[in-house]
């Protein structure tokens, strides 16, 4: 079960995301659901659109499926997410 313990090691296609700080503020409060991951970017489905954010420099609130939220600095996510899933998290 995903928890804010273990977030990093599950699959964030399909939680509700908020981006809390950007490197760019035009990024800053950007919220929808996650669509889609690469190794260096969350894709966001928004009420205007898909917006693609860069992890590095990023921080993400993801909306667990039991209502909690965790805070994620994105540049523990940049990796690929197949490579994120398996690591092991000190």
């Amino acid at each position: 079960m995903i928890s804010p313990q273990n977030v990093l090691r599950h699959e964030l296609i399909g939680l509700d995301v908020l981006v809390v700080r950007a490197s760019n503020p035009g990024h800053a409060g950007v919220s929808g659901r996650v669509t889609d991951e690469t190794r260096n970017t969350l894709v966001i489905l928004t009420g205007r659109g898909e917006k693609q954010i860069p992890k590095r420099f990023s921080v993400f609130r993801f909306r667990l499926p039991d209502g909690t939220t965790v805070d994620v600095d994105g540049s523990s996510l940049e990796t690929q997410p197949e490579r994120r899933i398996s690591m092991r998290i000190r």
